[in-house]
């Protein structure tokens, strides 16, 4: 099979432009359609989508959805990408390229049910599910042909139209042989796509700019630029002694990608790296005790996250974002994983308290790294008092996972609440 029908699933000739057996022009053309089995299911604007479908009358307006006029854009649909909306933008300069957009304030209980949804549905097709968020996953249909009786490019096809009828939004899908191909696949076709990317893949690379390339940042696009790589194609044509002699494992990794090779397995269980929550302020904030209420509630927030997800931080992370929207990161590594707010708030505190010095602040978030499994948090015989904190933690969990979560709080975290948490 070179070729099939996206709506009605049926086999078509390699030079057909609409199906035979249902009219439609939605065909897949590549002659390793048969074969590859690698795909990256990534969620069109998923939270923007998500509200159009539950608010039918925003469907052909622009949508933004973020925290405020003085936060930033979390996602936005694609009409309001024409006006130039992206998102992590400014959410002034975002009403200012779009002024008219309908901006929706973030409801991540209802995204987190509806990607485990979704994710439930691909879970019936395969085992080897590896998502990266709410919104995007790695697939291995590899042996699944007998079993759902079609090549995993129909099963994704199928899957990718029930989503759309049960669900309500779209959803694009990139297939390859790898992991790195898949994902830059996917994106190829945005909205409701579906493309593939097999042995031509080092000519398809080779014009693109390095930084298309996954860990390649603003730094090391720099870095590469400066010594002459400004294509992948400048990359396959280099040695990889000569980019390992430069960037190390760094060069390798670089060198085999440009060649469109990725050996990662799609890991259903591999661990996730970061946990964290932050906010916005409506108003700049530069006092301490301000910022501490705000503080208080984040870790709050994180802490009961990563209980429910049965994971602990070793690493405490604090955010703070400038007026001028520059960002300061602080971090402490701990002697015990954490999973308590008592022990983010702690840290935390005495990170803020170096950086408070009356300077005007417009975000901060909290957040735990370097995450190890629960049963690793407060094992330490000199760890009583995040032992106790966690017994005493676990015990609200389970007054308000019975009682709702307003059951037991604090005068401190009742001060934090405010419209921008």
């Amino acid at each position: 099979m070179t070729g099939f029908c996206r709506d009605c699933f049926s086999t078509v000739p390699e030079a057909a432009r609409r199906c035979s057996a249902c009219g439609s022009p939605r065909l897949l053309h590549h002659p390793e359609l048969g074969r590859l089995s690698i795909a990256h299911m990534d969620c069109d604007a998923f939270y923007a989508s998500v509200e159009k479908r539950d608010r039918p009358e925003l469907r052909d307006l622009p949508v933004i959805v973020g925290g405020g006029k003085r936060g930033v854009v979390t996602t936005c649909c694609y009409i309001a990408r024409i006006s130039g909306v992206r998102s992590a933008m400014p959410m002034f300069k975002a009403l200012k390229a779009c002024p008219q957009a309908v901006v929706i304030k973030p409801d991540f209980a209802k995204y987190r049910a509806e990607s485990k949804r979704i994710l439930g549905m691909a879970a019936e097709l395969t085992p080897l599910i590896q998502p990266l968020s709410l919104d995007e996953a790695w697939m291995d249909l590899s042996g699944t042909e007998r079993l759902h009786g079609a090549p995993p490019a129909v099963t994704l096809a199928r899957l990718q139209a029930r989503i759309e009828a049960e669900v309500g939004i779209t959803v694009s899908i990139g297939l390859a042989s790898n992991k790195f191909l898949a994902k830059i696949a996917s994106d190829l076709d945005k909205p409701r796509g579906f493309s593939v990317i097999g042995a031509e893949a080092q000519a398809f690379l080779a014009p693109k700019p390095v930084r298309i390339l996954p860990g390649v940042g603003p730094a090391m696009v720099a870095s590469l630029e400066k010594a002459g790589f400004r294509t992948v194609g400048d990359l396959a044509r280099a040695g990889a002694r000569d980019l390992a002699d430069r960037w190390g494992a760094t060069g390798l990794r670089l060198h085999d990608l440009a060649h469109g090779r990725d050996s990662r397995a799609v890991r259903p269980n591999e661990a996730r790296k970061a946990m964290s929550a932050e906010t916005t302020f409506n108003e700049d904030l530069s006092a301490l005790e301000d910022l501490e209420d705000i503080l208080a509630a984040l870790a709050d927030r994180v802490a009961g996250q990563a209980r429910a997800a049965g994971i602990a931080g070793r690493v405490v992370t604090l955010k703070l974002r400038a007026t001028d929207f520059r960002i300061v990161t602080r971090r402490r590594t701990l002697p015990v994983a954490t999973q308590t707010a008592h022990t983010l708030f702690k840290v935390g505190r005495e990170l803020l308290a170096r950086e408070a010095d009356g300077r005007p602040w417009r975000l901060i978030g909290i957040g735990i790294a370097d995450l190890v499994e629960a049963d690793q948090a407060g094992a330490d015989f000199f760890a009583a008092e995040e032992t106790k904190a966690l017994a005493s933690e676990r015990s609200i969990d389970a007054i308000r996972a019975r009682f709702g979560k307003g059951a037991v709080t604090s005068a401190r975290l009742l001060k934090a609440k405010r419209e921008d948490l």
